[in-house]
């Protein structure tokens, strides 16, 4: 029966709980790096290679961010998401734009927004170079 459930969800990804925690997330996310400064370039660009959830200017350097969110700590933390691998794939889609868009000379960081869907007020973390060019 629970297998029938997931199968279902994942025909129908309207109904799936963790699309909405994504969605809520990065709604989050982009409020609180706006009030931080930051210009937002590009929401959920995406090339073969990939998706980042948000590209942004923060005074003179391009950031490329990782939303994370999490509405309990069961697998871990939210910055805990963003493993290795997860850094690399982050790493190759940004350096694939920078070149698309004729921007290789900019400077470029990866930030990482954490949120804890928490009951009442989000909790919501900005890190600002969280992790290097890992390509």
């Amino acid at each position: 029966m629970f297998i029938k459930k997931l199968l279902r969800r994942r025909e129908n990804p309207s109904t799936d709980p963790r699309r909405d925690t994504g969605r809520s997330g990065e709604t989050l996310a982009v409020k609180a790096l706006r009030q931080n400064g930051y210009r937002i370039v590009e929401e959920n660009y995406r090339s073969k290679l990939g998706e980042i959830d948000v590209i942004a200017q923060d005074g003179g350097v391009l950031a490329f961010v990782e939303v994370k969110a999490r509405r309990t700590d069961y697998y871990g933390s939210p910055k805990e998401a963003v493993t290795p691998r997860k850094q690399r794939k982050i790493s190759m889609v940004a350096l694939q734009y920078l070149k698309e868009t004729g921007q290789t000379d900019k400077k470029a960081r990866f930030d990482v927004v954490a949120i804890r869907l928490l009951p009442g007020k989000p909790d919501v973390e900005i890190f600002k170079n969280a992790f290097d060019l890992a390509y």
